[in-house]
């Protein structure tokens, strides 16, 4: 039980602080596509658990898992965690109104505690318009432990969605974003960052520069 509370506690401390700054950088991952993989990543094959698709975002900095929910003409669900730990949670529906870039704040409810008033920034990708918000490093493990995710508007209701095996799906996506570490770490070893032109061409042997 009072695990139960520290993790309410910290989860209502989440949607304060640097929320807005967060989320208006995650407003950049969307814009360009991050609902595809990227075939560059292929070290990594997207793959379905349990009802989630997870795959590789198309900038090659970290994961992503989706899902659809048939409700209210189509709901998409996806969270994304990068290398560096950060993450983002975006919903998208094709009957929503919501513009991009609109600026609004959301109640997010899990099964073991709630994001009160917590920063979102509309967006618009593949034909559906919805939002993304960004949270503390600790919310995939939230949302891995969670039957349920409500969000709210105010007092009006946005989505109700199911979280089934989001357990499983969550592990898997982290070994998705481990995959990804260890590529970033092979290609800094050999030289093969930057812009792939040698520190001196014209040696022998041209010796790569490596990521500064």
């Amino acid at each position: 039980m009072l695990m139960g509370m520290l993790q309410q506690s910290a989860l209502r401390r989440a949607g304060r602080g640097s929320a807005r700054r967060r989320a208006a950088l995650a407003v950049s991952v969307l814009a360009v596509g991050l609902l595809a993989g990227a075939p560059a990543a292929a070290e990594y094959a997207s793959r379905t658990i349990e009802g989630w698709t997870v795959a590789v975002s198309k900038d090659a900095k970290g994961c992503f898992l989706t899902r659809e929910f048939d409700r209210n003409g189509g709901t998409t669900l996806l969270l994304g965690l990068d290398v560096d730990g950060s993450n983002h949670l975006s919903v998208l529906n094709p009957n929503w109104s919501i513009k991009p870039k609109e600026q609004l704040k959301l109640t997010y409810r899990l099964s073991r505690g709630d994001y009160p008033g917590h920063f979102a920034v509309g967006i618009q990708s593949e034909g559906k318009q919805g939002f993304v918000s960004t949270f503390e490093p600790k919310f995939p493990a939230y949302f891995a432990a969670s039957k349920a995710l409500h969000i709210a508007r105010g007092d009006v209701p946005v989505a109700r969605l199911d979280l089934q095996g989001s357990g499983a799906a969550v592990a898997e996506l982290r070994q998705c974003v481990s995959a990804q570490k260890s590529g970033a770490s092979s290609a800094a070893a050999d030289g093969s960052l930057e812009d792939g032109i040698p520190k001196d061409p014209f040696a022998v042997k041209p010796e790569r520069k490596g990521k500064r």
